[in-house]
């Protein structure tokens, strides 16, 4: 008897040498190369030029309301996102598939659009900003209007990030805390909380590298102040205006280099989360 020819397992993805080629072609193309230039450019500054270029006043102030900024934003999208987040998963109300929807509006809604809206709504006459006004609270053209900004175009990150985890939590867990007479905040905080706590800085890692690299909804809403509301990505916009390609390659750099601590992080907390799971 002849010996059986071997069956060969067939590909998921048909074709998938060109699908992998086409795959890194892209990848080369729209952000290996870009990305290559940019730091051929800076390294082309010198090092005694790049360090004036970044540590100059307005590159400075640009950085510190850049930072701060995202700071604020993420901080708010740390607490509203979580929130929303529990909400989706964890309550059934009429309309809540269209505010599970209402939540990738970021995604798809052009940043410049959205600067606009946030704009007229925030201004002293906007449905929020006259109400704010009497208080002496108008965000626009103030840094708050910059993190609001922030905020808006990055909140999905936290949400996305969270909701597929708690959509995952074995109930029994809080069941059996709740057995043995713990309260719901004892509940969530020993219980639920350590469980989507690496989805969650993850979530927020992501949501300030959006922020930190954010332009189209700023640029209306933050009126554009050097020292007060000069984002960094905006100085470096008025950089290649001037002609000073030096300068704006030098600050792009250094937000690079923002962007590529970040997303190490994020994937080391990914990974975490991966491990943490696979071990629960």
């Amino acid at each position: 008897m002849t010996a059986a020819a071997p069956i060969r397992a067939k590909r998921v993805l048909p074709g998938f040498t060109l699908s992998l080629g086409t795959t890194l072609l892209y990848l080369t193309v729209v952000i290996l190369i870009p990305v290559l230039a940019l730091v051929l450019k800076g390294a082309d500054i010198g090092p005694q030029r790049f360090w004036a270029i970044v540590t100059s006043a307005r590159a400075l102030a640009a950085f510190q309301v850049t930072l701060t900024a995202a700071l604020i934003a993420t901080i708010f999208n740390a607490v509203y996102g979580l929130l929303m987040a529990w909400v989706l998963v964890r309550y059934e109300f009429p309309g809540r598939r269209l505010l599970d929807a209402l939540m990738d509006i970021p995604f798809a809604l052009p940043t410049a659009v959205a600067g606009l809206s946030l704009t007229a709504l925030f201004s002293a006459n906007g449905w929020f900003g006259q109400l704010l006004a009497p208080l002496g609270l108008v965000p626009v053209y103030t840094i708050w209007g910059v993190a609001i900004a922030m905020a808006f175009t990055s909140i999905p990150f936290v949400v996305r990030t969270v909701q597929p985890v708690l959509e995952d939590l074995d109930p029994a867990y809080e069941q059996a805390a709740r057995t043995l007479g713990a309260s719901d905040w004892t509940t969530f905080s020993r219980v639920v909380f350590p469980q989507i706590l690496p989805a969650f800085l993850a979530g927020i890692t992501i949501s300030f590298a959006r922020s930190l690299g954010e332009f189209g909804a700023i640029v209306f809403i933050a009126g554009n102040l050097p020292f007060k509301t000069e984002i960094a990505s905006l100085l470096t916009f008025i950089r290649l205006e001037e002609y000073d390609y030096q300068g704006a390659a030098a600050i792009a750099l250094v937000l690079l280099m923002f962007a590529v601590i970040l997303l190490v992080i994020s994937n080391r907390l990914q990974a975490w989360a991966a491990r943490y799971r696979g071990q629960a």
